[in-house]
């Protein structure tokens, strides 16, 4: 089966200095663990606006096809952020299909570095209001690669 590349469907100021990058496919293109200032990472709140929050949250919606993208991977060799695939891509479509691609995801790791729990919690951690109609479709914690590994939840 041939593997879809990882190319940007769209892209979103998020404010002055941010923008947002909606990727889908991706064969191979992930990111192994979260970088040093992955949103995903409790450590990493302020570091991005809440505005990048609200535009990258269909991600975490049921049966996404769009994936969370690495932002120290840029435009120029978009991938799938690890922060993402741990804890944001159980209910992705898009990222189950790369499953039946051959991703397997079982190389990705946290580095060790603790990260939220679901969409969710990051972006009211980075300023989103709990009720903003954004979050309202994402789904809750459920970790996609544990759960192909098959750890319980």
């Amino acid at each position: 089966m041939k593997r879809s590349k990882a190319k940007i469907t769209a892209v979103h100021p998020a404010d002055d200095n941010h923008r947002v990058l909606t990727i889908e496919g991706g064969g191979g293109n992930y990111r192994r663990k979260p970088c040093s200032d992955c949103p995903w990472r409790t450590d990493a709140v302020g570091e991005f606006p809440a505005q990048a929050f609200r535009q990258s949250a269909t991600t975490a919606y049921d049966q996404a096809m769009s994936s969370f993208g690495c932002h120290q991977s840029g435009a120029d060799k978009p991938a799938t952020c690890a922060g993402f695939l741990l804890k944001g891509a159980a209910h992705n479509l898009g990222v189950r299909f790369r499953r039946v691609e051959g991703d397997t995801f079982a190389d990705v790791t946290d580095g060790g570095v603790e990260l939220f729990e679901d969409y969710t919690a990051m972006a009211v951690a980075n300023g989103v209001a709990p009720d903003d109609p954004a979050l309202k479709p994402c789904r809750r914690a459920r970790n996609f690669v544990e759960t192909e590994k098959g750890k319980t939840l």
